[in-house]
């Protein structure tokens, strides 16, 4: 079994860790101390602001590089770093697996060959057999899940999918850049134009009745045009919290192509 690196703790890249951990690899994932991933109910990524959380059974646990070192392999829990420099994670795990989990849909990610003898990239922008050895497909679609050994994956395009009628008007985009800070919580039940977050003197308020599926964790720095709440019509907690569909047929394509590679 792999000692992978995983770039990012938003919901794609935790339901990779989450299935590789259970694959019986030793998974390590690696973000910035502030990230800003709406879909925190999905994801990994309260582990870096509360020091460890749960995801449909599996820990993650936020350490320091001291702690990556003396790891055994074949651990119970996935292991999250915020180091500032991604070359001393690097040398300190030595994964035999590097895969970009970020989903940063509108940056051309850098090369990232030969940092880890297998390297995979997962959405749009990436190039197998330029950017990383190989990519998977992230698009809704018959090819979700798709491993793509050479050439790029799709380009960035179509509309969210739609819940109970309501697709893109389901989000708030940060109309400025600036800190987030908010008071509301994952799963808490909104009315429409009701304020749920602030940046800076700019309100946010949510765009329909219903439950916050998405929520950038309050004092964490966003982008203009940024995501940052998304509001599920459908009330449903179940739609909130663990591995949604997209991410668990993106996971299992991951797993695929690094047991592919090991043959």
């Amino acid at each position: 079994m792999a000692r992978v690196l995983i770039r990012g703790s938003g919901d794609v890249a935790s339901a990779v860790a989450h299935m590789l951990l259970l694959g019986g690899h030793t998974v390590v994932v690696h973000d910035v101390a502030l990230p800003a991933a709406p879909r925190r109910g999905m994801a990994f990524a309260d582990a870096i602001f509360d020091g460890s959380c749960e995801l449909d059974g599996v820990r993650a646990r936020r350490v320091e590089l001291e702690e990556l070192r003396a790891a055994a392999p074949g651990g119970d829990e996935v292991l999250v770093s915020v180091a500032p420099a991604l070359g001393d994670v690097l040398a300190t795990v030595a994964p035999a697996v590097l895969v970009d989990a970020r989903m940063r849909k509108r940056v051309q990610p850098e090369p990232q060959r030969g940092l880890a003898p297998l390297t995979i990239g997962l959405g749009p922008n990436f190039v197998a057999g330029e950017t990383t050895d190989l990519a998977i497909e992230t698009q809704w679609g018959e090819e979700l899940g798709a491993i793509v050994a050479q050439g790029a994956t799709k380009p960035l395009g179509g509309e969210p999918r739609a819940f109970a009628g309501h697709a893109r008007d389901r989000f708030v985009y940060a109309p400025v850049g600036g800190v987030m800070r908010t008071r509301a919580q994952i799963a808490q039940r909104v009315a429409a134009g009701e304020v749920v977050a602030t940046i800076d003197a700019e309100p946010l308020r949510a765009p329909l009745d219903g439950i916050l599926r998405g929520l950038v964790h309050d004092g964490v720095p966003v982008a203009a045009g940024a995501k940052v709440v998304e509001v599920d019509p459908r009330g449903d907690l179940t739609k909130v919290f663990g591995i949604g569909p997209r991410p668990r047929r993106i996971a299992a394509g991951v797993l695929a192509a690094i047991a592919a590679r090991a043959r």
